[in-house]
């Protein structure tokens, strides 16, 4: 009976541990009231692409844990991949902000403009920073329109939950910029 103990205490332990709970997220598409014009468009919008380096193209959400270290999450994920989330969420907003526009992933006849997007960074930061960054490019009529982006967002409270929801207003926030841009040329 005295060697039973040793185990069904060893058993009672095991039970009591749990490995922790891994979480999944995806970027909202943030409902916009700003309208850059009501003009209708006559050449579709084509989002070609929106890449994203290799430290964030995992799984993983991405936290940049001093000025030179990055930790990816193993627990906290993302629902599908980062650069689809970044091309649909994209997609989305611009389609908001640039009502009469038609705006698409895939292209749409033999003239429009195209829009190439890539990703520097995504990623919370040590200092309580959610940081999207990048550079985009607009292709109209054999014109090329090039910008650089860079914001840090406060994030309004600690965990991933707000990580994600200051991430998602700040790519809303590029997402205007470009809609901006894109008025502009037409």
């Amino acid at each position: 009976m005295m060697k039973w103990i040793p185990l069904a205490l060893i058993l009672a332990l095991t039970a009591c541990s749990s490995t922790p709970q891994t979480r999944y997220y995806q970027l909202p598409v943030a409902a916009s009231n700003t309208v850059v014009s009501s003009q209708a468009f006559s050449r579709p919008v084509w989002v070609e692409a929106v890449s994203v380096p290799d430290y964030l193209a995992g799984n993983g959400v991405v936290y940049q844990s001093n000025d030179v270290q990055y930790v990816i999450a193993a627990n906290n994920r993302w629902a599908s991949p980062l650069d689809q989330q970044l091309m649909q969420t994209l997609v989305g907003n611009l389609s908001s902000e640039l009502p009469g526009a038609i705006v698409s992933s895939a292209p749409l006849g033999q003239q429009h403009d195209t829009l190439n997007v890539t990703i520097t960074g995504f990623h919370g930061r040590y200092d309580g920073k959610a940081v999207v960054s990048g550079v985009w490019i607009l292709q109209r009529e054999g014109r090329l329109v090039k910008r650089a982006f860079t914001l840090a967002l406060p994030q309004s409270e600690d965990g991933y939950d707000s990580l994600v929801r200051t991430l998602s207003l700040g790519w809303q926030q590029i997402s205007i910029q470009i809609a901006n841009a894109i008025n502009q040329q037409r």
